[in-house]
């Protein structure tokens, strides 16, 4: 259930890297991936990277991403728990440069979120909770329905590759059916 913009089962912290939507319109959905140190699971460092607060000297990959300011609206986690860091009112930075159906600024009207993961597939716990926050989203938001769910990959082809092909489309377009 969706509460004044808040996923109400998920543990909130609140992220800097987010700001007023230009448009009023939620019409879209772009999934993620996303993990740190890469291939990495369970630490702090995501929500630390979109609180602005990760030590760019804890690991030599950290370098390459030094003074990134991204957020989402939510990461699930492999165990299926949830984080919300941008109400979802609000514009989180997560897409980038990218486009979809003649449209640019995706972050402007859509919802992002992401999955703890990498190439190796993704956990049932993820797929079942993604699966009740996209029906969440869809009752809250009516422009957002299953052709309104992206990756990340399809809106920014040359730039991103996730979630990549580990992502099970059909399993969570059944999870969605039931």
């Amino acid at each position: 259930m969706i509460v004044d913009h808040y996923l109400s089962d998920a543990r909130r912290v609140d992220s800097p890297n987010a700001d007023a939507r230009p448009l009023s319109e939620i019409s879209l959905v772009v999934l993620h991936s996303i993990s740190l140190p890469p291939g990495q699971f369970g630490g702090d460092e995501v929500e630390a990277l979109f609180t602005n607060r990760l030590d760019w000297d804890a690991h030599p990959f950290f370098q390459s991403i030094r003074g990134l300011r991204v957020s989402a609206h939510l990461l699930i986690r492999r165990d299926g728990s949830c984080v919300q860091f941008v109400p979802f009112d609000r514009r989180a930075w997560h897409a980038g440069r990218s486009r979809w159906q003649g449209r640019q600024a995706l972050n402007d009207f859509s919802i992002g979120i992401e999955l703890e993961g990498d190439a190796r597939p993704f956990t049932h716990a993820q797929y079942h909770c993604l699966a009740r926050v996209l029906t969440a989203l869809e009752a809250s938001y009516p422009h957002i329905n299953a052709c309104e769910r992206v990756t990340h990959e399809q809106v920014a082809p040359l730039r991103k590759t996730d979630p990549g092909p580990s992502f099970d489309h059909q399993y969570l377009a059944g999870l969605m059916a039931d």
